[in-house]
């Protein structure tokens, strides 16, 4: 079971993509969580302490995470208005 706001977000907006070697490099993924917060009406942590959280949980530099869900749709959205 989830037991914080950081474990929530990548059990709800990333999934392990074990067939790649990349994953979201730290601006997306810092943005996705933004989104995620935004999306689930949570007020979000400032990026030092993302990361710091982070640490204990992935690598950020080597995480083969993607993104998945309402969250990732908004970024997306978000990111690149011109696809809108």
């Amino acid at each position: 079971m989830a037991n914080s706001q950081f474990d929530l977000f990548l059990q709800e907006a990333t999934y392990l993509d074990d067939s790649t070697e990349h994953g979201l490099n730290r601006d997306r993924l810092f943005g996705l969580y933004t989104s995620w917060c935004f999306i689930n009406q949570r007020s979000p942590g400032a990026e030092p302490q993302f990361w710091s959280a982070m640490k204990h949980r992935i690598n950020p530099r080597h995480n083969r995470l993607r993104m998945k869900g309402p969250a990732a749709a908004d970024y997306i959205v978000a990111s690149y208005p011109g696809l809108v």
